[in-house]
């Protein structure tokens, strides 16, 4: 997988849908998120090392963006994809290579079911939340949100010029870093990094300065603008799920209802009341009974359920909201 290198901030963003591929001087490539979820944690497909997203050059011999992508990933990776949308363009002025070129990055969300790597292969899968700790909010409230990030955050608010300046810093902190969890929002991933990018608290932020991050806060960084680009399709997946069975995307043929409440648990970050969840389950007939029982488990064994395919078709789970543990 080629990887173009460039530059990039998060200020001042631009999303363009369809960027074209003929312009002078401009490189079009494909940047894939790719989801599973394994033993109940969210994992992401990234390259070598480095923690790069899979990506490479669009080629016109592609019918379409999507087609080229999966044309490419599911060779290098040999990983098939199931459900793909388009996540965003990624167009920034300032997104050039060393040669001056402009780089225009299209980015999809795809999701699978992971396997080993086989022999030579440099993709891994890693825990997505080894870039995003402060997004797992499982076990309640991390600690880091208020022992290391909100310290920061409050210097960077009184480091503001001018009083409207640091109220609108001080509105944000608390819009996106509440320790409430009635009113954190979990869709905020890509707020949130942002806060961090513009507060200097990741290295991505002072990458370009050349500078040795001066106390960020921690969270494995990517290369590039893959760690926003990361956090964009974090968002929406969080989103998606509260509408559209994606989730069955990740899950196996036949799963207990536990396995799929952790399924939700992982991509959301936040725990779900049991048996709300299950009735906000059984009330959109997404499932099916197979008859059969889970196998080589301690105590009683669970029941083993199937998603209904001829559902899936036009069916959106009815309501907004996620039975969260209170």
């Amino acid at each position: 997988m080629n990887m173009t290198e460039f530059n990039s901030s998060p200020e001042n963003r631009q999303t363009e849908q369809n960027a074209p591929a003929t312009e002078a001087g401009l490189h079009v490539e494909l940047v894939a998120v790719i989801v599973a979820v394994t033993q109940g944690m969210p994992r992401v497909l990234v390259r070598d090392a480095d923690h790069a997203l899979p990506a490479g050059a669009f080629e016109f011999s592609h019918r379409s963006l999507q087609a080229g992508l999966r044309a490419w990933v599911e060779r290098q990776t040999h990983h098939p994809l199931g459900y793909v949308e388009q996540l965003y363009t990624f167009a920034d002025r300032d997104r050039a290579n060393a040669a001056g070129q402009r780089i225009v990055s299209v980015s999809y969300l795809g999701l699978t079911r992971e396997k080993t790597p086989g022999p030579g292969e440099t993709a891994n899968w890693q825990d997505w939340y080894r870039y995003f700790p402060w997004e797992d909010w499982r076990e309640g409230p991390p600690e880091l949100v208020t022992t290391e990030i909100l310290p920061r955050l409050k210097e960077w608010v009184q480091s503001a010029e001018d009083g409207a300046t640091r109220e609108r810093r001080r509105r944000r902190v608390g819009l996106t870093f509440s320790t409430d969890p009635d009113s954190w929002n979990e869709e905020l991933v890509l707020q949130r990094y942002e806060l961090l990018y513009e507060a200097a608290c990741v290295p991505e932020a002072l990458r370009r300065l050349r500078e040795a991050p001066p106390g960020v806060v921690p969270g494995t960084a990517m290369p590039h603008d893959h760690r926003r680009i990361l956090a964009t399709a974090m968002a929406r997946l969080r989103a998606k799920i509260r509408y559209h069975p994606v989730v069955f995307e990740l899950m196996p043929q036949r799963f207990t209802l536990l396995q799929l409440q952790q399924a939700f648990e992982a991509v959301a970050g936040r725990l779900l009341h049991k048996q709300n969840f299950r009735r906000f389950i059984e009330q959109q007939a997404l499932v099916e009974e197979t008859g059969a029982m889970e196998r080589g488990v301690a105590g009683r064994p669970a029941k083993l359920f199937q998603f209904r395919r001829d559902v899936m078709v036009d069916r959106a789970i009815a309501g907004s909201k996620l039975p969260l543990a209170r």
